[in-house]
């Protein structure tokens, strides 16, 4: 079985009409266009996001963030999955989860539970995990757990220093380290996010 985290992803290929269902742009057909558009989408994204402070632990905000990083590419932008896939936790309990998330952010904290490293990585970990949209979930919980970073104090991450998009060899061990983190070891994604 193939590890749906991996995204073997070659800019040349075919897009299926599937995979094409909700994209705005009608001249996307291959994976590399996509990837360009989504790329420019999410630069704009992180500009504003880092323009003034944001409530980054308040659900309409994270829903917000990710239609402000794919709403130029994709019409379900910033909306709750509504089918289950092959990751994360069934669609109907991704508002709960996702509330407890952010009450577990908030009570570590407020009560000092972990560094603001250890903070953001579980925050970025769990939210990955649960897996809100039907795309985009890794770098939409990279930029708010970045976010969550400057809001602590904090400088972003440099999440292994190359594109996590394309798949190679620091895609690779940013998603064993996601693994790992599945199976509550910290270790190894507290190491790859700075450096």
């Amino acid at each position: 079985m193939t590890d749906p985290l991996a995204g073997e992803d070659d800019a040349s290929t075919q897009l299926s009409a599937e995979e094409r269902e909700g994209l705005i742009p009608s001249y996307i057909t291959l994976r590399g266009e996509l990837n360009e558009a989504e790329q420019a989408n999410i630069l704009e994204a992180d500009t504003w996001a880092f323009s003034r402070k944001r409530n980054v632990l308040a659900e309409r905000f994270l829903s917000t963030l990710h239609k402000r990083m794919y709403g130029n590419v994709w019409r379900w932008a910033g909306t709750y999955r509504r089918s289950q896939k092959n990751i994360g936790v069934e669609h109907y309990k991704i508002p709960t989860e996702l509330r407890a998330l952010l009450d577990d952010c908030r009570y570590w904290v407020d009560n000092d539970t972990y560094e603001s490293d250890e903070v953001a990585t579980r925050f970025h970990h769990r939210l990955v995990w649960i897996h809100c949209y039907s795309n985009g979930n890794g770098r939409h919980a990279r930029l708010a757990a970045d976010l969550l970073l400057t809001a602590l104090g904090r400088a972003r991450f440099s999440w292994g220093s190359a594109s996590l998009v394309d798949a190679g060899a620091t895609r690779a061990a940013y998603v064993a380290a996601l693994r790992a983190a599945d199976g509550h070891d910290y270790g190894p994604l507290l190491a790859f996010v700075r450096s």
